[in-house]
């Protein structure tokens, strides 16, 4: 089985396949900590980072960031106190791409960093 955290996301088209519930079967494992939830009908992966201060949160928020702009996927991301939530999924298709699960992985690598 191939490593999310060695993908690399691809330009994702407006019919591009959702990834299948036997699909997330496989990918979720590598990503423990991440669940799926639903927002206005959009699935989404999500998880939330702890931090003991802001400024360490902000950190990992612009680690979060530069991730993004290399993979040119770009997440929801919310900097609370002690907090850093972020949330991956595919705009142009509504839904869970194997990107987002890719994105996950590499979040996970930065935050162990």
């Amino acid at each position: 089985m191939e490593k999310l955290i060695e993908g690399k996301c691809e330009a994702c088209k407006a019919d591009a396949p959702l990834v299948t519930p036997e699909e997330r079967k496989t990918l979720m494992p590598q990503i423990p900590g991440w669940d799926v939830i639903e927002v206005d009908g959009i699935e989404q992966l999500t998880c939330a980072f702890a931090f003991k201060d802001y400024l360490s949160g902000l950190d990992f928020l612009k680690k979060v960031a530069h991730l993004a702009e290399e993979e040119d996927h770009h997440p929801e991301i919310v900097l609370e106190w002690g907090k850093v939530t972020v949330n991956w999924w595919s705009h142009k298709i509504k839904g869970l791409h194997k990107n987002d699960f890719i994105a996950a992985a590499k979040t996970d690598a930065l935050f162990s960093e």
